[in-house]
C-alpha cells in the first residue's frame, strides 16, 4: 500500500545491509527520500553537507560510533531530529544516547510500524519548532512570545534569553522549556512531559525527563539565584519563581 509523498529527506546511517535494506525500502514506499551511510565518518559528512529531515543513526558504526557522530552533528547542527536505533537497550544505554543529543531512541529488533511512528512524531514535532525565516523581529509579537520572570522565550524568532543572556537550547531542551512555560505554576508529571514533549510511550523506568530537566536547569539557572524549574518530590516538575 502506498502512502501520500511526504518528499522529507532522511540519512539512514547503518553499517548492517539487511538492516538499510528493510528500513530503506520501507520508508520509502510512505513516500520519504532515503539518503544511505554505511559507517559514521560518511554519515557525519553527509549530515554536515546536506540539509537532511531527519537522522537515522545506529550506535555500533564503524569508522566513527553513533554517539560521536550525534555529538559531531550537533557541534554545526542543534535542531536536526536523530533518532537512534540501538541493540543496547538498557536505560542507561538509552540516556546515554539521549545525553549525547539525540532526541528519540527505538530498540533492535523493532516493528516498522513502531518506526514510523517515532519518524512521523519527530517529523512533525521537527516542522513545528523549525527554524522561522531571517527577517527582522517584529517588535511586540504576544503570540509567539512568553515570559517568565526574566526568561523570554520568541517561539517565532526560536531565541531564548533569561536576563538577556541568549541561550542556545537543542531542540528537545526548546521543546521542553516551551511546554513549561505553556503552564507555569503547574506541577506536570513525568508521564505528561514524555507524552507531550517526546509525542510517543517510553518506559517510564527511563529517567529521560530527569536527565532533560537537568540540562535545562544547568542552562538557565547558570549565574542566576533566582531558580525556575522545580522538583515537587513524587509528583514531578513546576516552573515557579523561587
Amino acid at each position: 500500500m502506498k502512502f501520500q509523498i511526504s518528499m522529507n529527506k532522511i540519512i539512514l546511517i547503518e553499517d548492517e545491509t539487511s538492516v538499510v535494506s528493510f528500513i530503506k525500502k520501507g520508508l520509502q514506499e510512505n513516500g520519504y527520500e532515503i539518503s544511505v551511510a554505511f559507517d559514521g565518518r560518511t554519515g557525519a559528512q553527509l549530515v554536515q553537507s546536506n540539509d537532511f529531515d531527519l537522522v537515522i543513526l545506529d550506535i555500533m558504526l564503524p569508522e566513527m560510533n553513533g554517539l560521536d557522530v550525534c555529538k559531531e552533528i550537533r557541534k554545526t547542527n542543534k535542531h536536526v531530529p536523530i533518532l537512534f536505533l540501538t541493540a543496547l537497550g538498557t536505560s542507561e544505554n538509552i540516556v546515554l544516547g539521549l545525553e549525547n543529543g539525540g532526541d528519540d531512541y527505538l530498540v533492535k529488533p523493532f516493528k516498522f510500524i513502531e518506526l514510523v511512528a517515532r519518524v512521523k512524531s519527530l517529523l512533525r514535532r521537527s516542522n513545528q519548532n523549525g527554524s522561522a525565516p531571517e527577517i527582522v523581529e517584529p517588535e511586540v509579537d504576544n503570540e509567539h512570545v512568553f515570559q517568565f520572570s526574566d526568561l523570554i522565550l520568541n517561539d517565532y524568532t526560536k531565541k531564548v534569553t533569561r536576563a538577556g543572556e541568549e541561550i542556545s537550547l537543542t531542540s528537545t531542551e526548546y521543546k521542553l522549556l516551551l511546554y513549561f512555560l505553556n503552564n507555569p505554576e503547574k506541577v506536570i508529571s513525568r508521564a505528561e512531559i514524555l507524552d507531550s514533549v517526546w509525542g510517543v510511550n517510553y518506559e517510564l523506568g527511563t529517567n529521560v525527563v530527569d536527565v532533560y530537566v537537568n540540562y535545562l536547569r544547568k542552562k538557565l539557572d547558570h549565574h542566576e539565584d533566582n531558580k525556575l524549574i522545580h522538583t515537587v518530590i513524587g509528583m514531578g516538575y513546576v516552573l515557579k519563581k523561587s
